[in-house]
């Protein structure tokens, strides 16, 4: 074959391989492989560092879907809501149904907002004390405390008054600690003690390890129950009935067994800007169906207590998460694809 020949054929052949890719890669995109190609994500978390965990993880699904993910940004829950009804950010990854449920209204509810599925199921909250002074002095409920002598043995700072380990200011649970306090004839006896709760609970949790009555309110998912596991170190208390602030009140929180700890279990999800989820189905769809078991986000979040909780230690839990659970990741993926379709 003649040298010019064959350079024609060779450009032929050029421009049919790149025409012939590039109709692959507008076919991928058509199929939804890359739904979210050069689109925007602006995910945003509470002060909770812990929170990163399950975040990142709804991150590096996003971004498998060709989304451009912004860095997370810091803020708290009820103003990161109407951030998000705004369009000032995209998603939060941890918002706790029905203990956000005034934040969710007051950003506009679902004519604003979108939350389907349960991220993360199984949410408990409550009262604890250390199980040694539970069980010597039969305490069994919270409103036991109305009574001065008992009140001063979880009395921290000489005011003769129990310090209760509460709950930071806008994290929500907040607002039902000061209505239970009031609810149940505390206030005169017990003093909620507020600030950064990590520092406030190793405080607890040094005294405990001295021999000292503690009193704190806590969470799961969190690592605090991993040190002060309930029905070991540390008893719930229970409440003398119901009681609940905002669009929460109305609701029982008693068990089947007919014990009251005083919230409500809760499921965390993942709530987003509805004008992106309306836009961007395939993004919807995997908001609805990722799901994180609460033992994997307790374990993660001890890892972080132990000295783990740097970015890149966060980052390796995450990505070691998706490897052990490669067929979940990828399932997600593909039903949000198909959404895109």
């Amino acid at each position: 074959m003649k040298p010019l020949r064959r350079a024609f054929f060779a450009a032929l052949f050029a421009a049919s391989l790149a025409l012939a890719f590039a109709a692959f890669a507008a076919s991928a995109r058509a199929e939804g492989r890359q739904p979210g190609q050069g689109v925007k994500v602006y995910p945003i978390q509470s002060s909770i560092a812990e929170e990163t965990f399950q975040t990142l993880l709804v991150v590096k699904a996003l971004e498998q879907l060709g989304y451009d993910v912004q860095p997370i940004r810091e803020i708290e829950y009820a103003t990161g809501h109407l951030a998000i009804a705004n369009g000032d950010a995209t998603l939060l990854a941890a918002h706790w149904n029905p203990l956000h449920a005034d934040f969710y209204k007051n950003a506009g509810g679902d004519a604003r907002l979108y939350r389907q599925g349960a991220y993360s199921t199984g949410a408990v909250q409550g009262y604890l004390i250390d199980r040694k002074t539970a069980e010597q002095h039969r305490i069994t409920h919270i409103d036991q405390l109305k009574n001065p002598e008992i009140a001063r043995l979880f009395d921290a700072d000489g005011d003769g008054k129990a310090d209760l380990t509460g709950c930071n200011p806008g994290w929500g649970c907040e607002a039902v600690i000061e209505h239970q306090l009031s609810a149940y004839g505390l206030r005169d006896t017990v003093t909620h003690v507020q600030g950064a709760y990590a520092a406030l609970m190793a405080d607890t949790i040094t005294r405990w390890r001295q021999g000292k009555p503690i009193l704190y309110y806590t969470w799961t998912p969190y690592w605090v129950s991993g040190v002060l596991r309930p029905g070991q170190e540390v008893a719930w208390l229970q409440v003398p009935f119901t009681a609940l602030p905002g669009e929460q009140a109305g609701q029982d929180t008693r068990l089947p067994n007919g014990k009251n700890y005083g919230f409500i279990a809760n499921q965390q999800q993942i709530v987003a800007n509805k004008a992106f989820t309306d836009a961007h189905p395939d993004a919807a769809r995997l908001f609805a169906v990722m799901q994180l078991p609460v033992g994997d986000i307790n374990a993660q979040n001890l890892r972080m207590k132990d000295g783990e909780n740097k970015p890149a230690d966060i980052e390796r839990h995450v990505q070691r998460w998706i490897r052990a659970h490669q067929a979940t990741f990828d399932g997600w993926l593909e039903q949000a694809r198909a959404a895109a379709r």
